[in-house]
């Protein structure tokens, strides 16, 4: 028992060697990657970065010929801290679980790697460190990425402008875009009614973003086949199940580590912006002007239009 409570508060690498096989792995590490980064679901931990600290192992097949001292025939060590990074850059996370889910999926993606363990730790939330650790195996990943791929969607992205949201032709665009090849997110702008003023851009930034999604509120009450959705996973559930979903912005546009340099209030640009980020084939803009950017295909409707 001492012995088991050691390796589960050693380095990941005791770990790595206490579960061995018959036939052994090379192994190789990094420890104490320290990044300072912004992450965590409590609102104390947003608008400011804190310590975060990586020790990795991963387990690799050797290789049986000669390595003629060649970089490129090895995973190397920059892969692991390249992961890191890219996962860090991708989008901003609550949790350590989920940072640590996607190291480990993007470091198993390379060819050597059979296992890896991670422990990702938070250096600065008392006079402790608070962390998680997770094992993952190339076969965890292979099927993780497998259920990812299949049927990924392409969503229709239309913007419906106040005019358009309150049109008797609602309804039969709806129909007609039900009827098309294409899951389709709705997307509004904030209300006529200007929002309240701040004294702080981020929080006048939250409260332009909350107004968009009581505006969000009012198209699904037009009509049941509207579903607000908040968050990734349910945006990607409802476009695999054939549900209009109606995009509510604010926990997505928090949580992009790059997220729209447009204001809120330019509603036109956050939903092509959305449209990027979810790659969708086009966007549809209906009362309203296009995006000046032009970064996706774009059309306008007029509301006297039947069709969309």
């Amino acid at each position: 028992m001492t012995s088991e409570i050691h390796q589960a508060f050693a380095h990941p690498e005791a770990r790595s060697a206490a579960s061995a096989g018959d036939a052994p792995l090379d192994r190789i590490s990094v420890r104490d990657h320290v990044v300072a980064v912004e992450i965590g679901a409590f609102q104390a931990e947003r608008g400011k970065t804190q310590r975060v600290s990586f020790n990795i192992v991963v387990e690799v097949q050797p290789l049986s010929a000669d390595l003629n001292d060649d970089v490129d025939r090895i995973l190397s060590y920059d892969r692991v801290t390249e992961a890191i990074a890219h996962e860090l850059a991708a989008e901003r996370l609550n949790l350590l679980e989920t940072l640590a889910e996607r190291i480990a999926d993007r470091i198993l993606y390379e060819p050597q790697a059979v296992r890896v363990f991670i422990r990702i730790e938070k250096l600065d939330r008392g006079p402790y460190a608070l962390g998680v650790e997770i094992v993952r195996t190339e076969r965890d990943a292979a099927r993780r990425r497998a259920e990812d791929q299949l049927d990924v969607p392409h969503p229709r992205v239309v913007y419906l402008s106040n005019a358009a949201m309150a049109s008797e032709n609602l309804p039969k665009w709806l129909d007609g875009l039900q009827a098309q090849d294409a899951p389709v997110i709705l997307c509004v702008g904030g209300p006529d009614v200007a929002p309240p003023k701040a004294g702080h851009p981020m929080a006048q930034r939250r409260i332009d973003l909350l107004a968009i999604e009581q505006n969000a509120w009012v198209l699904a009450a037009r009509d049941p086949r509207c579903v607000v959705v908040a968050t990734r996973t349910e945006l990607d559930w409802a476009m695999k199940h054939g549900q209009i979903s109606v995009w509510a912005p604010s926990k997505v546009v928090l949580d992009s580590v790059e997220g729209p340099s447009n204001l809120p209030r330019e509603s036109v640009a956050l939903a092509a912006w959305v449209g990027q980020e979810l790659a969708a084939r086009e966007l549809v803009i209906v009362g309203a002007e296009p995006p000046k950017d032009g970064q996706i295909s774009a059309r306008s409707v007029p509301l006297d239009s039947a069709t969309i």
